[in-house]
């Protein structure tokens, strides 16, 4: 597997970090009881020292007649935390009703809020998941006590990060580092700030904040967090191409991550063993360790530590020519493959919808409320007076909301008329001219601050085999894929369109040469190990790239097209399903131009 595609493992990576986050040990001061305090001390333990945790917990239980009500209570909350951390959600679900059910507006409720957030999600329940973060998010800064306002921060941040909202996650993650009790350590809230990082995509293997969070940690006694954290620095070290640090690594922080037994941070350990011995060409030692993954996995898990240790052993029995091994490897891929982009759609539409529901049910509240005074003031007016300003508030209602009408009609007619003018009917993309022209544009502002850009030119391979055999709809599928899985590979700053039928460019910008050619080669890389799946037919994919960048060509675009066009040829001459780099041809000669004089 190319270095570059293992950034994908991040979002698994990113949920297990974030789902710890639930299991936040903050301190409350217990009330009543024969021992002031000892439910409170308890609860301190949970990720420091899990094992004296678990230990205490069922001293507890042996003396609960000894407890207050409000102890009780808390006892409960505390059981249902260890279900949640063992995986037995549904467990804990129900436990945290029952703490919720109890008492209202009170830290251990808003504690069992902020951590039924996690537990929904954890179980897929992303609709009532997200509800409940939007109306959490509202009623936050009503929220007094330090240790509750602590978790509910750490809650917010950790849901809006895997929403793909990560620059908002980030601003919970610096709130809560603010709202840090005294005497807490902060290593909960750092390793908050660098999940939603990581979910930026913007943190290396040398980001101070990710080093400094792991230092933290290990200094406070918090070993869980500085294995999750310790995880993300494997993953950028092995991103980075640095394969044996990565491995180093693996293997120093084996030993804690075994003995906490939290099986997130176990399975993907595994995983990332099994692609690093796969990079570095071990095979054997590659498929043991995706054998381990998948020892560890349970019926029905859809995980991306499960996706890649599948496409491990598909491509080793492959390469083996055990086909039928390599066909059940590849079948069981799809279903993780599949299952994680089913996931993540249902998520970001949960999301979204409870974003809007939310906004409509305050417009709503807010709506009565303003009824409600306009009918008590109606009340000390005289009939006369009353009929006059009804007459004149529906009149101006009316107009108003007319004006309010067309614009919006206009507005979205001129929206919709701006986007078909400029992308392609089909993949939503720019179409040729529209790109031609932002490139144009975009290569003058490189150039004015002398900044580097790399051109790009991909031409899907035997394309047109694809709709020869299995008819053009299947193809526009195909089209369709085959963006989706580009625009993965790209940042909000570089620019795609479709330069027509099955050939398509990029601008990179701020791009270098050897940067651009890790980029090409990870679109390549992508393309070819994720073919389409539709109505039982796979249809492979592969790629002809090439790519030309302003260090040799200059900002110019009509330069930088020629020799991307020949860069694309050449690449196709040389076998396809390749990245190759260019100058401009010397007789001036387009791709286009070529195909058309050479024989078929």
């Amino acid at each position: 597997m190319p270095v570059g595609s293992f950034s994908r493992a991040g979002s698994f990576l990113l949920w297990m970090g974030l789902a710890l986050l639930a299991h936040v040990a903050c301190v409350h001061a217990a009330t009543g009881g024969v021992t002031p305090g000892r439910v409170a001390r308890v609860d301190a333990l949970r990720t420091k020292d899990h094992p004296r945790f678990l230990t205490l917990l069922a001293e507890l239980h042996r003396d609960v007649a000894d407890l207050d009500a409000n102890e009780k209570r808390y006892l409960q909350f505390l059981d249902a935390w260890e279900a949640n951390y063992e995986g037995r959600y549904p467990d804990a679900e129900a436990g945290l009703r029952r703490v919720m059910a109890r008492a209202d507006d009170d830290p251990i409720g808003t504690r069992a809020i902020a951590m039924l957030m996690n537990n929904l999600g954890e179980q897929g329940k992303y609709a009532e998941a997200y509800a409940m973060a939007t109306r959490a998010a509202d009623t936050l800064p009503s929220v007094t006590d330090r240790e509750a306002r602590f978790v509910l921060l750490a809650n917010l941040a950790q849901m809006l990060t895997f929403a793909g909202q990560p620059d908002q996650g980030l601003q919970y993650a610096d709130m809560m580092l603010k709202a840090t009790p005294p005497g807490q350590s902060t290593c909960q809230a750092m390793v908050q700030k660098v999940t939603a990082l990581e979910g930026a995509r913007v943190l290396t293997a040398r980001s101070p904040e990710l080093l400094g969070t792991i230092d933290t940690c290990k200094a406070d006694g918090q070993p869980i967090f500085a294995n999750t954290v310790s995880l993300i620095l494997v993953d950028r070290l092995f991103d980075e191409g640095r394969l044996d640090e990565a491995l180093a690594s693996v293997e120093r922080i084996a030993p804690a991550i075994r003995a906490s037994k939290y099986f997130p941070h176990i399975i993907s350990l595994a995983s990332q063993r099994a692609q690093i011995y796969e990079q570095l060409g071990r095979v054997d030692e590659a498929r043991k360790a995706a054998l381990e993954t998948v020892a560890l996995g349970h019926p029905g898990d859809v995980n991306e530590a499960l996706r890649f240790a599948y496409r491990i052993l598909y491509t080793i029995e492959k390469n083996d020519r055990n086909y039928a091994s390599a066909l059940d490897y590849y079948e069981r891929y799809v279903v993780q493959d599949q299952g994680y982009l089913r996931d993540a759609n249902v998520r970001n539409a949960a999301y979204e919808a409870a974003r809007q529901h939310f906004r409509a049910e305050k417009l709503e509240t807010e709506g009565l409320s303003k009824e409600n005074r306009i009918l008590r003031l109606q009340k000390a007016l005289d009939a006369k007076a009353v009929e006059a300003s009804r007459l004149y508030i529906v009149v101006m209602a009316l107009l108003l909301l007319s004006i309010v009408f067309w614009m919006v009609r206009i507005k979205r007619s001129q929206l919709r008329f701006k986007w078909l003018s400029s992308c392609d009917g089909l993949t939503g993309i720019f179409h040729h001219q529209h790109f031609m022209s932002e490139a144009e544009r975009l290569l003058r502002v490189l150039e004015r601050r002398l900044g580097d850009g790399c051109l790009v030119f991909l031409d899907l391979d035997h394309f047109k085999q694809v709709n020869d055999a299995y008819g053009h709809a299947v193809g526009d599928a195909v089209l369709k894929h085959a963006v989706a899985i580009i625009k993965g590979e790209l940042r909000g700053g570089d620019l795609l369109g479709r330069l027509g039928g099955e050939e398509f460019g990029v601008l990179l910008m701020d791009t270098p040469r050897l940067q651009a050619r890790v980029v090409a080669e990870r679109i390549r890389v992508a393309l070819a190990s994720s073919p389409l799946l539709t109505d039982g037919v796979v249809v492979p994919l592969s790629v002809s790239i090439g790519l030309a960048c302003t260090d040799t060509m200059g900002h110019d675009l009509q330069r930088l097209r020629r020799a991307a066009d020949a860069a694309l040829y050449k690449a196709k001459h040389m076998g396809r399903n390749r990245v190759a780099e260019g100058d401009a041809s010397p007789d001036g000669l387009s791709v286009l131009q070529r195909r058309e004089s050479s024989p078929h």
